[in-house]
């Protein structure tokens, strides 16, 4: 197989998979560990899947206005393939045009599509010659079509965004889910500090600064194989969790020896820090419907050394049912609730295209249904935080407004909405503190 050809098979590969329906990150690494992938290799497989799966609006607006038949219209695996050839033409500048055209027109010769290679030569060559002659797509009038064309995302996700933070903020908002996201650790403050994760990791050629605001998090400024092997992994040092949901457990101001809910626990970060918070002294209950995901609760937990996190399989909607024994018990519960990821869309490409305003619908109400439930096992005196990676505020504002105005004993104590920043960086979080008195 030709030089480079591998990389982009694997990222073809992982398109088809996500199209079938797969989620890209379980694509993306079945693909990688298929082919033994390490490195830069990954490096380029991750930024071609991920980039063409990011951008797959914006590159069908392309074969729409320059291909024979328009994007819809395509056989599916050929329009999947000019995908990755049209990504590498159109955002990977360190990659030459030639390059992108060979290698595509080699993968359509390696594979079913061998008939249709002359296509692919065909109408790469011609986005190339369009670019060259300083040509652009046509761009709607519309202010929502056209940052939905320029940023690849749905134009009812663009038509939200305007509508509930303004054009200037959503035009911000829209680039920021098209940047690479940050890769943010928290240090496990029950087993080191800070400065000495950060030494240990510079000791192996691995960067990292101090992120502002948030006293245990590490942004990582570059990255040399797996993460796994890193130093203080296996010592359970640190985890991988974004600053944004660092922010939201600190909300709940755990104290030691009190009596924790976390609701909708997996995967666990938000669980393991709050059993940091309190010193690994208290009793923190991790629930969640899925077996398979409450062992990695339990896994990280372990890892961590972290002793305090008994983890129950249980629906969260018939808790009070299964435990009648916990009414009113404790002094703190997270609701992090099921949502429709919108604040996540940078590190989730795929999010974009499986959302629906139908969908969040169903999410609203299933939140309502969770805050009614778990509520009752709040002492009083307690505090219930209520976080989600979404910044739809019918999910977030409007769904706790109408949570505290049915319930006359709570206070609202505060709530934020944290947009996602392209300067700063971070995925979108709403968290709100409620106040049981």
């Amino acid at each position: 197989m030709k030089v480079g050809i591998l990389q982009r098979k694997a990222a073809w590969e992982v398109l088809q998979a996500v199209s079938a329906g797969a989620y890209a990150d379980f694509a993306l690494d079945r693909v990688v560990r298929k082919y033994g992938l390490k490195g830069v290799d990954r490096s380029l497989v991750t930024e071609l899947a991920y980039g063409s799966i990011r951008y797959r609006s914006l590159l069908d607006s392309w074969i729409d206005h320059l291909g024979k038949l328009s994007a819809n219209k395509q056989p599916p695996l050929l329009r999947l393939l000019l995908h990755v050839g049209l990504y590498q033409i159109l955002k990977m500048e360190r990659i030459p045009e030639s390059a992108a055209i060979n290698t595509t027109v080699e993968l359509a010769k390696c594979s079913q599509l061998v008939k249709l290679a002359p296509v692919v030569n065909g109408f790469l060559r011609s986005v190339c010659r369009f670019i060259d002659l300083g040509k652009k797509l046509p761009s709607p009038i519309k202010t929502s079509e056209r940052l939905a064309q320029e940023q690849s995302l749905p134009v009812w996700l663009t038509t939200d965004l305007i509508s509930w933070c303004g054009e200037i903020q959503a035009e911000n908002v829209a680039k920021a889910f098209n940047k690479t996201p940050s890769f943010d650790l928290r240090v496990n403050s029950i087993r080191e500090s800070q400065k000495n994760v950060q030494r240990e990791l510079q000791s192996e050629g691995i960067r990292s600064n101090y992120i502002e605001g948030i006293p245990n998090g590490l942004v990582l400024n570059n990255g040399l194989g797996d993460l796994q092997t890193w130093p203080g992994y296996s010592e359970g040092k640190w985890c991988v969790q974004d600053r944004s949901s660092q922010w939201v457990s600190p909300l709940l101001e755990p104290q030691s020896g009190e009596n924790i809910l976390d609701a909708c626990s997996a995967p666990g970060s938000k669980t393991t820090h709050l059993a940091e918070l309190i010193g690994d002294e208290g009793e923190i209950w991790a629930v969640d419907r899925s077996l398979s995901r409450l062992k990695l609760v339990a896994a990280n937990a372990s890892r961590l050394g972290i002793e305090c996190i008994n983890v129950l399989k249980a629906d969260a909607l018939n808790l009070l049912e299964e435990k009648p024994d916990w009414k009113g018990y404790f002094h703190r519960i997270l609701v992090d609730a099921p949502c429709s990821g919108l604040g996540t869309l940078a590190r989730h490409p795929d999010a974009r295209w499986r959302m629906t305003p139908e969908k969040v619908d169903e999410l609203v109400i299933l939140q309502e249904r969770l805050l009614n439930a778990i509520f009752p096992m709040l002492r009083p005196g307690g505090r219930l935080v209520y976080s989600t990676c979404t910044i739809n505020p019918n999910e977030n504002f409007r769904q706790v407004e109408r949570f505290v105005s049915r319930h006359p004993q709570i206070k609202l104590q505060n709530q934020k909405q944290i947009w996602p920043c392209l300067e700063k960086g971070g995925d979108g979080f709403y968290a709100a503190v409620i106040e049981n008195t």
